[in-house]
C-alpha cells in the first residue's frame, strides 16, 4: 500500500485476502484501529463474519485521546512527523544499547502515521460507525480496559446497547492493550467466546 490509505483500503485488502484463501465465513478480531477496520468489514460483509471481537476499538465514538489527535494532525505530520520519527529511532537505538533484551516498539511507524491521519483529526474521530451498529447481527464481544487512555470504555458500553447480540468485558486496572496486560484472562475470554 503506497500513499495515504484508510479503513476502506484495509477492508478491501481483507476481502481480497480472505477471498484468495477461499474463506467463506470466519471470526474476526481487531484492536484499536484494527477494531475500526474489523467493524467496517463486518458491516460491509456481514455474511462472512461469524463472530466479531472488538478490543478498545476505534470508530465507536468521536472521543479519542488528545495526544492521538495531536500526533495525527496534518500540521504536526508536515512539520514534525519526520523529525519525530527520527528521534524515536534514536531513542530506540539508545535503549537497545542499554537494555538489549528490552523490546521497544516505535509508536510512530510510517504505516501508523499514514493511517492515523485518515481516522482522526485534531478535534475527533471522524469515522464513527455508531449509527450502523444495530446492523451487526453476528455475536459480538467488546473488550476494553477500564483505564484506556486512548479510547474511553464508555464507548463500549454505549455500543453494546445498540448491537443486538453483544457482550462486554471491561478489565479493571487495564489500559488500551488488555491483550498484553491480561494475556491469560484475555485468551480464556476469547476462546470461550469464539469456541
Amino acid at each position: 500500500m503506497n500513499g495515504d490509505y484508510g479503513i476502506s483500503e484495509f477492508v478491501e485488502f481483507i476481502e481480497g485476502f480472505t477471498r484468495s484463501l477461499g474463506l467463506k465465513r470466519f471470526r474476526l478480531v481487531g484492536h484499536s484501529i484494527g477494531g475500526g477496520i474489523a467493524l467496517d468489514y463486518a458491516l460491509k460483509f456481514p455474511h462472512k463474519v461469524g463472530k466479531l471481537v472488538l478490543v478498545s476499538s476505534m470508530c465507536l465514538g468521536k472521543e479519542i485521546a488528545l495526544w492521538v489527535r495531536f500526533l495525527s494532525s496534518s500540521v504536526f505530520l508536515r512539520s514534525l512527523g519526520i523529525a519525530a520519527a527520527a528521534v524515536l529511532r534514536a531513542v530506540k537505538w539508545l535503549l537497545n544499547l542499554v537494555y538489549a533484551p528490552l523490546e521497544f516498539v516505535n509508536p510512530l511507524p510510517r504505516a501508523k502515521v499514514g493511517l492515523g491521519k485518515t481516522v482522526t483529526t485534531f478535534k475527533e474521530q471522524p469515522t464513527v460507525l455508531v449509527n450502523r451498529l444495530s446492523e451487526l447481527m453476528m455475536p459480538t464481544l467488546l473488550v476494553w480496559g477500564a483505564n484506556d487512555a486512548i479510547v474511553p470504555a464508555s464507548q463500549a458500553y454505549a455500543a453494546a446497547r445498540l448491537i443486538p447480540d453483544c457482550q462486554v468485558k471491561v478489565f479493571e486496572d487495564c489500559g488500551h492493550s488488555v491483550y498484553k496486560q491480561r494475556a491469560k484472562e484475555f485468551s480464556h475470554l476469547l476462546l470461550k467466546f469464539l469456541g
